[in-house]
């Protein structure tokens, strides 16, 4: 039987939460704004590459300073949010060879006290 982990809920369970939201509210920038955070003109990926997408790359106009901001906030948050993470006392409770299961079992534990992912009997 897979070992379980009593995780701190206030506090870890709390920021991998926070973690987790501040990832996904990150993707909606990526996804609408262009390739370059700086101007970047026409071009063209030389023949030759093994790349099968498109050679052709557009004009992609520079991301405005509120939203190189929203982003860089964001980054940020997320590094802070992974740092208290990655040094929580916990993980010195836990034995070294499990703690990769358990930081895998952490990432999937909001899941389960919201009650996603679990079989119903």
């Amino acid at each position: 039987m897979a070992p379980t982990y009593d995780f701190p809920g206030d506090d870890l369970i709390a920021t991998q939460q926070e973690l987790d939201q501040v990832r996904a509210d990150l993707t909606a920038p990526y996804k609408r704004l262009q390739y370059s955070i700086e101007l970047m003109e026409y071009w063209q990926r030389p023949e030759g590459y093994w790349l099968a997408t498109s050679r052709a790359y557009p004009v992609s106009p520079a991301w405005s300073e509120q939203e190189q901001q929203e982003v860089a906030v964001s980054r940020e948050r997320e590094r802070d949010l992974t740092e208290v993470l990655l040094t929580h006392a916990f993980w010195s409770e836990v034995p070294e060879p499990e703690r990769l299961d358990a930081c895998s079992r952490l990432r999937h534990a909001p899941e389960r006290e919201d009650g996603e992912g679990q079989e119903t009997a």
